[in-house]
């Protein structure tokens, strides 16, 4: 059997559903489709299994709701990570570091309600995209920021009346 070489037709062409930086440009290539169902049903199968609970960690015992926020998935379905956001967010260092010690277990119980050849090894993380939304908030509400935007929108409001004459 031959094989192709990189220099080839199709050299340097990404895989539909490649996601992530695009080695020769940079640009962010968006998730497939299969990508996002696929994380969607982990997220699901995940917050199930931590609400049943059975999880035998003592770090895990008494820390309450444990939200799976969002999974990305990479391209080959084999690695995922998992967001997850504790309630209260108290010790949220070491409740990530408990469920990355119990992800074998997370595995074999994903396993059995996933329809995939391989199931995708996990790797939990704190999801800070609320800190940084409270941040973001936070900065358009001082003074100065909302003095430059409400002045933005006047300009734009003018262009809008412009237009209509």
């Amino acid at each position: 059997m031959r094989s192709r070489s990189k220099s080839g037709k199709n050299a340097g062409v990404q895989p539909p559903g490649r996601s992530g930086p695009d080695k020769k440009s940079g640009a962010h290539v968006a998730p497939g489709q299969r990508q996002l169902r696929v994380g969607e049903r982990i997220r699901h199968i995940l917050s199930d299994i931590m609400r049943r609970g059975g999880l035998r960690d003592p770090a895990l015992q008494n820390t309450g709701l444990i939200t799976v926020t969002a999974v990305d998935i990479g391209p080959d379905l084999q690695h995922a990570a998992v967001f997850v956001m504790p309630l209260g967010g108290d010790n949220s260092d070491g409740i990530v570091e408990a469920l990355n010690r119990a992800s074998g277990y997370f595995r074999s119980e994903m396993a059995r309600e996933l329809d995939l050849r391989y199931t995708p090894k996990l790797s939990f993380k704190i999801d800070r995209s609320f800190d940084e939304a409270a941040h973001i908030d936070k900065l358009l509400g001082r003074y100065e920021i909302r003095k430059d935007v409400d002045k933005q929108d006047d300009n734009d409001g003018d262009l809008d009346s412009a237009d209509n004459d």
